[in-house]
């Protein structure tokens, strides 16, 4: 045995093992009526980039403690994980790289994904969105024209 670190000994086994058993999953039709309920969410990416940086993985360990902490004092934690891909962020990004969003984006998501499960991040992949998804954003696109026909939204300059 050694005494050195070697974390590629292991560490694919075991965040490998977590995803096939979903260990961190909102197990829906289970009695969770006795246990208490926490809902822990991290802000979304932007998929514009071509992987995770380091503030990425500052922010996501942070959210993830609590989860983690959360679920070691007996709550059921639903912490999901979804990319914010729609708008300019993505549109500029496919502009420089000469591609079409719509190709990029989805091949930038499955990288992001792929990095965020082999840190270990203890999230509920069920429950993983995506903003250009049309299931979601026929919601806010529906929620959108609602405030506009209640007088809620308007376009108005504004002078210094």
């Amino acid at each position: 045995m050694t005494t050195k670190y070697q974390p590629q000994e292991f560490e694919k086994k075991w965040a490998a093992k977590w995803d096939k058993e979903k260990i961190y999953s909102v197990r829906i039709g289970h009695d969770l009526s006795k246990q208490k309920k926490q809902y822990v969410l991290a802000m979304f990416p932007y998929p514009s980039g071509a992987g995770l940086h380091v503030g990425h993985v500052r922010v996501y360990t942070g959210t993830d403690v609590t989860a983690r902490f959360f679920r070691m004092n007996g709550k059921s934690v639903l912490h999901p994980m979804g990319f914010d891909a729609f708008g300019l962020p993505a549109e500029n990004a496919a502009v420089k790289a000469k591609k079409n969003p719509m190709d990029m984006v989805p091949e930038h998501i499955d990288t992001f994904r792929r990095q965020m499960k082999s840190l270990g991040f203890s999230y509920d992949w069920d429950r993983e969105f995506s903003t250009t998804d049309p299931n979601y954003y026929k919601w806010t696109q529906w929620l959108f024209i609602q405030f506009y026909k209640m007088g809620l939204l308007y376009k108005k300059k504004y002078a210094d």
